[in-house]
């Protein structure tokens, strides 16, 4: 599924290079503790997720690192 992220968000993805054309790689930290690795974000505005986690709340971004 693909969620919309937050302002903030797409401010701090825009300030770190793209892993492609026109998209980035993450991982991102939930309010509740989980993580979840090597997502993809579009134009550093849409995430996509399963399903499960499209109502979760993001705690951090960070590229993904190989």
């Amino acid at each position: 599924m693909r969620i919309r992220l937050e302002p903030r968000w797409t401010k701090r993805l825009l300030e770190l290079p793209e892993s492609g054309m026109g998209y980035q790689r993450v991982d991102i930290r939930l309010v509740d503790g989980r993580e979840l690795k090597d997502v993809v974000v579009f134009n550093a505005e849409e995430i996509e997720v399963p399903d499960e986690f499209a109502r979760t709340q993001i705690k951090d971004v960070r590229l993904h690192t190989a």
